[in-house]
């Protein structure tokens, strides 16, 4: 438990660690303050069983660090459940053997998401902001080139403005075939924790998967996957927490279903358990406009079984980048606000799992990470997000203080 923590109720200080090979090592996450890692055991195949061996020698390995063992992020949904085809029967046995397995050794907490071929999406990995940290950005104008030129999906034009288009032509025409390749890579290779080593023929053909898609297919298969999973979670006390989208909008010509608030409040009432809850990611849902933050962890409150707090920065051409976590889009303040009350809330019912955990998501890569030539995952740094934890931090406590000087205040 975050050291903070006791006597001032601050949400559970945690870090996303990538496991043995992250080259962020335990040490690091403790010193920085954390109490807690969302991990994952990345070495397991999407849609394969988790043994209880591996989960407890990784819990054994955070443990012996000194930490918690308080989310897992993630256990991956397999696109076949996405697409709704192949081996159902078998990849919905092992989601829920594996759900068993981790409340068996007490990790009760599970994130997962359900966008379709890719996972989150950024051009940039490496934008330089003006005090010379590196950010994540993303660019319409980029995503259209690589779409249009490098994938040449079929009716992708639709997709984008006539001026788009010409930049991302003008934007593709004047990279170097080097520059063009690392560039591709960067889009279809960064799922989190493994490198798959795909092409663009395998995303063609994930794609093509989707082919016969119509409204509302997509979510009727989270809804089929909720049906077959969310009574097991509920029976061992697991809590699932979904990820949503991100970017939060249709891309690939494929439909994100988890991207505002109507689209979350239908899939918790389609399948209304207290263990079919969400994982509020700030920085995923701030990238679109209409979304409402403070409102929606609100309206959301009782079904946030964990949190990801970060910033992005909207721009008028349809980019955003990765804000100061208490800078860009998001009203912090408000957001952090609703989560600690519903953490007093929890509390006050007693409840055994009162403790909401949340992670510094993202962070620049900044200072001496500028200079390693170990290759950090994108958005993963250490410094960056340890001074996004410091700041976090610092406001929890902030609004803690004006509790005790002011109860009576919102």
């Amino acid at each position: 438990m975050n050291i903070t923590a006791p006597g001032l109720n601050l949400l559970e200080e945690s870090f996303r660690w990538y496991g043995p090979n992250d080259p962020v090592p335990l040490a690091y996450i403790r010193q920085a303050g954390a109490g807690a890692v969302f991990t994952s055991l990345h070495q397991i195949p999407y849609g394969e069983l988790w043994p209880r061996e591996a989960i407890r020698e990784r819990k054994a390995l955070v443990e012996a660090a000194g930490l918690r063992w308080t989310a897992v992020e993630s256990v991956p949904v397999h696109e076949a459940i996405k697409t709704g085809s192949g081996d159902l029967t078998r990849l919905f046995f092992n989601y829920r053997e594996t759900l068993r397995n981790l409340a068996a050794e007490g990790v009760t907490t599970v994130v997962y998401n359900f966008m379709p071929v890719l996972d989150w999406i950024r051009t940039d990995m490496r934008h330089v902001l003006p005090d010379g940290s590196e950010c994540l950005l993303f660019d319409p104008v980029k995503f259209c080139a690589f779409e249009l030129h490098a994938l040449k999906r079929r009716g992708a034009e639709a997709d984008y403005t006539a001026d788009q288009i010409a930049r991302a032509a003008s934007w593709w025409g004047g990279l170097g075939d080097d520059a063009r390749a690392a560039f591709v890579r960067s889009i279809i290779d960064v799922f989190p924790g493994v490198k798959w080593g795909l092409q663009l023929d395998d995303i063609r053909a994930m794609l093509a998967r989707y082919a016969h898609f119509r409204d509302g297919d997509l979510e009727n298969n989270l809804a089929r996957f909720h049906e077959e999973v969310v009574p097991v979670a509920e029976s061992v006390g697991v809590r699932l927490a979904i990820h949503p989208d991100d970017p939060p909008f249709p891309v690939l010509g494929l439909p994100r279903i988890v991207s505002t608030e109507s689209q979350v409040a239908a899939l918790l009432r389609r399948v209304d358990s207290p263990a079919n809850g969400l994982c509020f990611c700030t920085g995923s849902f701030s990238a679109r406009p209409s979304n409402d933050l403070p409102a929606m962890a609100r309206r959301f409150a009782p079904r946030i079984h964990a949190v990801h707090l970060r910033s992005t920065q909207r721009l008028p051409d349809g980019s955003f980048f990765e804000a100061d976590h208490l800078a860009g889009s998001v009203d912090m303040p408000a957001v952090a606000r609703v989560l600690l009350d519903e953490q007093d809330r929890r509390r006050a019912e007693g409840r055994a799992d009162w403790l909401l955990p949340f992670r510094p998501d993202h962070g620049h890569t900044m200072m001496d990470d500028l200079e390693k030539t170990v290759e950090i995952t994108p958005g993963y740094s250490c410094i960056g997000r340890m001074r996004g934890l410091a700041e976090l931090r610092g406001l929890m406590l902030g609004l803690r203080h004006a509790e005790s000087i002011n109860p009576a205040a919102p």
